[in-house]
């Protein structure tokens, strides 16, 4: 394994144990922010910090490319907003079993994007392509609850007042406050490596035809 591999994979696992150790899951459990803060800890930095540590096979063929990036990014949709429905928050608030689940999903839909996305050596324009359209479709649903959370008029999370990082919020400050972090952090990276690989796609010359 490569140095910078290997620095990557070490790095994503030590923001993984500080997300899962750390206080956003226990001290602060009842805040939406801070459990935004963990959902974008696990899927916005840590998963893409493992996949580059993780070695790759070759390059897939383009139309496989696409069946893997596409559905991938399908996946990370239906996991995130079926976590953030209502019902579904005030279970993994209230069980330590709902919440393991909740942040083992986000991990592997965390994996399996960012695995299918990520270029390999010899990507091929087919193979950047599907990796930007699916980040950018990512990057697009994460503004869109993000930007619902953070609009919202009233909150969707319980009602009374919570404390993260030693700060008294209500809970409509905190529902906004993570609306604001999803933006900020989750769709902003997603962009950032959809932008890249497309950036990527147009550098890459066109394989000839053998």
């Amino acid at each position: 394994m490569y140095p910078v591999r290997r620095a990557c994979l070490i790095l994503g696992l030590f923001v993984l144990a500080l997300v899962w150790l750390g206080p956003l899951l226990d001290a602060w459990q009842d805040s939406f922010s801070a459990h935004m803060l963990a959902h974008m800890g696990v899927v916005a930095i840590a998963a893409p910090l493992m996949a580059i540590g993780i070695p790759l096979g070759p390059t897939p063929d383009a139309s496989r490319a696409f069946t893997l990036a596409l559905p991938a990014s399908l996946v990370e949709l239906i996991v995130v907003w079926s976590w953030h429905a209502p019902a579904l928050r005030t279970l993994a608030e209230s069980s330590l079993l709902a919440t393991a689940i909740e942040q083992a999903t986000f991990l592997a839909a965390g994996l399996f994007l960012w695995l299918a996305c990520l270029p390999r050596r010899d990507s091929d324009t087919a193979g950047n392509a599907a990796g930007a359209f699916a980040l950018l479709l990512t990057s697009i649903h994460m503004t869109l609850l993000g930007v619902l959370l953070a609009l919202t008029p009233r909150p969707l999370y319980g009602t009374g007042e919570v404390s993260c990082f030693g700060v008294a919020l209500s809970a409509q400050q905190d529902q906004e406050l993570g609306g604001v972090i999803m933006l900020l952090l989750g769709a902003a990276v997603y962009l950032t490596g959809g932008v890249m690989l497309f950036a990527r796609m147009l550098a890459t010359p066109p394989r000839k035809a053998v």
